[in-house]
């Protein structure tokens, strides 16, 4: 009796992920499992028990609850997001921008 429960899961840094990660590994009738940390959402497929799945991650410490039904249909678009951070961390170089006013005023 495979079946898919998805959670929306309080996650803020990859150590969150992590966690929600560990316990999803452990967890027996597991297929497979999605987290995304920007949708705070948790995606679980297997023979397992919705609330069997849900007591499991909030072992984590993290806030959770059942993600609403309606919210199911839009994982597709939540891949492009994930390239959008990738971009934002790259205006780091923007720093040496700041070094060189610095400079002017000594």
């Amino acid at each position: 009796m495979s079946q898919t429960v998805v959670l929306k899961v309080g996650m803020s840094c990859q150590g969150c992920v992590g966690a929600v990660n560990r316990v999803l590994g452990k967890m027996e009738g597991v297929e497979s499992f999605d987290i995304d940390i920007k949708e705070q959402k948790v995606t679980v497929k297997g023979n397992v028990e919705p609330e069997a799945v849900f007591q499991t991650v909030s072992k984590t410490g993290k806030k959770t609850s059942y993600w609403p039904v309606e919210a199911e249909a839009e994982p597709k678009s939540v891949a492009e997001p994930k390239a959008e951070v990738e971009t934002k961390t790259e205006v780091k170089v923007d720093a040496k921008a700041d070094a060189e006013p610095k400079l002017a005023e000594a």
